[in-house]
């Protein structure tokens, strides 16, 4: 099932999500779904709270984007079910990134070039890894997404005050995607 996807100024995408209970049903629909809507969207992250959903979950496939900026790396395609950062570390490094609830927007924003996570997969297997490079950036992104924190949170207080009118607009659903969107405030 492809969702809707969340656009800029629903409150969900500002709250910090709820953990997943381990016994709760349709987990694994769940995660396909989550990955049919990010394929659909052209995305290569996408985090419950986008959804509509206060779930601590996100999918990510890197492989779009280690195509074009790391092609001899092969793409990461995961689940992270109630992740929790263990530690971001190595040298920030901007890159323009964009969001699939704030469409038409791309901005710089410093990461960590490493993170160390601890996870489930969609099997409740736990897991512990470190990732670098895009696969980082793409987790401390959707990461964020699940502790209610967007892209535009980091960059410059000037910055967002020149995107102040297009985010409003995205608010309104004055913006064109290529997918379906869920508008937060429909007048």
């Amino acid at each position: 099932m492809i969702y809707p996807i969340t656009l800029y100024g629903d409150p969900i995408l500002k709250k910090p999500a709820k953990k997943v209970a381990s016994d709760q049903k349709d987990v694994s629909v769940l995660v396909a779904d989550m990955f049919e809507t990010m394929s659909h969207a052209s995305g290569v992250g996408l985090a419950a709270p986008q959804i509509g959903k206060s779930l601590r979950i996100f999918v990510m496939d890197s492989t779009p984007m280690k195509a074009s900026e790391e092609p001899s790396e092969p793409g990461l395609r995961q689940v992270f079910i109630n992740p929790e950062i263990i530690e971001e570390y190595g040298e920030k490094w901007p890159f323009e990134e964009g969001c699939l609830s704030i469409p038409g927007i791309r901005e710089d924003v410093l990461r960590a070039s490493h993170v160390k996570i601890a996870f489930f997969d969609e099997l409740w297997k736990q897991h512990t890894c470190e990732f670098d490079g895009v696969d980082a950036r793409i987790i401390q992104h959707e990461y964020d997404h699940i502790e209610g924190i967007l892209f535009t949170d980091h960059i410059s207080a000037f910055k967002r005050r020149l995107l102040k009118g297009k985010l409003t607009n995205i608010s309104k659903g004055k913006v064109d995607a290529e997918y379906r969107v869920k508008v937060p405030y429909r007048k």
